[in-house]
């Protein structure tokens, strides 16, 4: 059996050829760093879903302006990859934005600050737990080593 299906092998060669693509040759400059994450292809080829990040560019309005750029694109490269890859049927490009990354780094974040609360409430209760402890130090009476032993000399 082979180890890759078809449609995965197709969907890795049109990442990396959009990828040059949308670097090299569209020269729109509403079009911000964006980068290929990901490419979907659908069992019949008839369909590329393409996942995009922005480096930098997280609001909304950025996000579906560069977007729109990349869907009034999307005939232009559909016909680059037709002459660099040989496929019966080019598929159709359809670009999504890629919220995977911003998700990412908001639970890494949300684990950083996690991990930050209980390192502070560890040492919070460490302090604590010291003080009280050298409060019952204090309170406690002090035995001579000679008052805890028996007269004959055995330890109680």
């Amino acid at each position: 059996m082979r180890e890759f299906k078809r449609t995965d092998r197709v969907a890795d060669q049109l990442q990396q050829e959009l990828a040059v693509l949308i670097q090299r040759e569209i020269k729109d400059p509403r079009l911000g760093m964006v980068t290929v994450s990901s490419v979907k292809v659908s069992r019949d080829l008839g369909y590329a879903d393409v996942f995009v990040t922005l480096l930098g560019e997280n609001d909304a309005e950025r996000v579906r302006e560069n977007l729109g750029v990349l869907k009034r694109a999307a005939g232009f490269l559909r016909s680059q990859i037709a002459r660099r890859i040989k496929l019966r049927h080019v598929p159709e490009l359809r670009f999504h934005y890629d919220e995977s990354v911003l998700r990412g780094h908001h639970l890494s974040a949300l684990i950083d600050e996690a991990v930050a609360s209980d390192q502070r409430q560890d040492a919070a209760d460490d302090a604590s737990s010291d003080d009280n402890a050298s409060q019952r130090d204090d309170d406690a009476p002090q035995r001579d080593d000679d008052a805890s032993q028996r007269g004959d000399g055995a330890p109680r």
